[in-house]
């Protein structure tokens, strides 16, 4: 397995794996066994890039990481976030990052998760309310009493950023960045590129709508998430399916399939971007892992830079509440 630097020294695999969907937002969770054998396997086939979040579940699937990455303690890097406010009951009540919240979660994350410091702790949306400056700061502390080794922000803007770097590294950014969403192109790639500063692109296959398996007529299961985003309502399906036609074509150029050419893609845009596709199914993990064995040429590049560009995508990506919470 290849591997990528994030910023401050992170090493991690070219590839990492997004655990979320293991515990929540794509319809019933598979049972647990199955799971604990996925991400070992995962562990063998050389990934060492793990992410999870106190709010996915909640609980449950730091839970899951933790009792099945126990094993390979000091092995793997696992990434964890902080950010929201979950009462007893589970229920997410909103953001927060009141200092105190996140002392309260690092110390939490850490026993759920079996370790004795948290490899990447993410603030996993801005808080409005408190200062980033003061959340940096809360991170440094946590850093310094030698709980978490690694900072790291998800769906910050440019400036957000900037401002938290100044108090503490920001080793990684985690948003989301695929041949659908190509916005961060704009701000925050270069920000990142000036600070040395890893990203970490979440739904890199577009939720699965890159992999080619969802079409117009495509029906979710009870609880999923994407039954309440406008990018999958079913004419916006229909019309996002002109991207996958002419992807299509170039992955059967290159003899791949198109979620390898998405992935493909985007570990040639920078070489500190590490993609964590998630899946729950090891021929989708052996899928998204072949993604690094395809070459992709300057025409390459030059094509599908072209065909992202033709298509006008069709649908926000995040329900009303959620985009609020987004480039803060």
């Amino acid at each position: 397995m290849r591997k990528r630097m994030l910023g401050g020294g992170l090493e991690v695999s070219a590839l990492g794996l997004g655990c979320m969907g293991m515990s929540m937002s794509y319809g019933p969770s598979p049972e647990r066994p199955e799971m604990i054998a996925l991400l070992r396997s995962a562990v063998e086939r050389g990934v060492t890039f793990f992410d999870t979040a106190e709010v996915y579940g909640p609980w449950h699937n730091e839970e899951l990481v933790g009792e099945a990455l126990e094993p390979y303690r000091g092995q793997v890097v696992i990434a964890t976030k902080f950010g929201w406010n979950i009462d007893d009951e589970g229920r997410t009540l909103g953001v927060s990052s009141d200092p105190d919240r996140i002392r309260r979660v690092c110390d939490a994350s850490l026993r759920r998760l079996r370790v004795d410091t948290l490899d990447l702790f993410y603030q996993h949306r801005v808080d409005p309310n408190v200062p980033i400056e003061d959340v940096a700061g809360t991170v440094k502390e946590l850093v310094e009493a030698g709980k978490v080794r690694h900072f790291g922000m998800s769906e910050a803007a440019a400036a957000t950023i900037r401002r938290a770097h100044a108090v503490h590294p920001v080793t990684a950014l985690q948003s989301e960045y695929s041949l659908w969403y190509r916005e961060p192109e704009a701000e925050i790639l270069p920000t990142l590129d000036e600070l040395g500063i890893g990203f970490v692109p979440f739904s890199p296959l577009g939720k699965g709508f890159l992999t080619g398996a969802i079409d117009a007529g495509t029906t979710f299961a009870p609880g999923d998430v994407r039954h309440s985003i406008p990018r999958f309502e079913a004419d916006a399906r229909a019309a996002n399916q002109r991207l996958l036609d002419l992807l299509g074509e170039l992955a059967a150029r290159k003899g791949a399939t198109v979620a390898q050419i998405a992935l493909a893609w985007l570990l040639a845009q920078r070489p500190w971007i590490a993609p964590i596709p998630g899946t729950r199914r090891a021929s989708r993990l052996e899928e998204n892992l072949g993604a690094l064995d395809v070459e992709l040429s300057a025409d390459d590049l030059a094509d599908l830079d072209r065909i992202s560009t033709s298509v006008q995508i069709q649908g926000e990506r995040y329900p009303e509440h959620l985009a609020r919470l987004t480039n803060l």
